[in-house]
């Protein structure tokens, strides 16, 4: 039979004569279908090694990726659930900001802020020496105006005069202020209860002039 002849031809075929390539045509035909046979396992043991690696590796990247987008998935389904609450914060910060911007000095107010600081000194009892506008300051989204001020008085006016100017409704902060003494004043045997101050006042406009 067939079968019987096949297992006769391998029986009878000496393995040396594999290392004969050159006379593959005398081999038994059991000899030459496990050789395709092995060649064609080989072959697709090999694809099949690649293309699972290859596989593997755009998994890891797509693995990789995918915390990423999970994240950032997160994130805008986060800020989408509380966009009203954003929109409602970002009114009010921007009638905060208006509110404040109304706070600021424009330049021909800046006048009549010299008018109530002076005013403010005067109602303490202070004595102005100079009072003096020094160059401005361009920010980004302010300008700043210094303001110089020399005043003498006592040291009980002085902090109130400070206290009111930071009361005024313009914005005024008060900076670098030095007090020496300044002799005795009118009708005072107390040495030094005369006092003389020199304080930097800064008011601040908003800049309309940023590109």
């Amino acid at each position: 039979m067939a079968m019987e002849d096949l297992l006769e031809s391998l029986q009878s075929f000496d393995l040396d004569q594999l290392n004969d390539v050159n006379n593959i045509g005398s081999w038994p035909l059991a000899v030459k279908v496990i050789i395709w046979v092995i060649c064609f396992a080989g072959a697709l043991g090999l694809g099949y090694f690649l293309h699972v690696t290859n596989l593997q590796q755009e998994l890891g990247v797509v693995t990789a990726s995918e915390g990423v987008l999970k994240e950032d998935y997160e994130e805008k389904f986060f800020q989408a659930a509380h966009l009203e609450a954003y929109r409602s914060q970002q009114k009010e910060m921007e009638e905060s900001f208006e509110a404040i911007l109304r706070q600021l000095p424009s330049d021909t107010e800046i006048p009549a802020l010299l008018e109530d600081i002076t005013l403010v000194g005067l109602k303490n009892g202070l004595v102005f020496t100079s009072i003096d506008l020094q160059p401005e300051s361009k920010h980004e989204f302010y300008i700043e105006k210094p303001i110089a001020i020399i005043v003498s008085g006592s040291y009980h006016s002085l902090g109130a005069f400070v206290s009111d100017v930071a009361d005024l409704s313009r914005i005024v902060t008060l900076h670098d202020f030095t007090i020496r003494p300044a002799g005795r004043s009118t009708g005072s045997d107390t040495p030094g209860s005369h006092l003389t101050m020199s304080i930097l006042a800064r008011t601040y406009r908003y800049n309309d002039e940023r590109s």
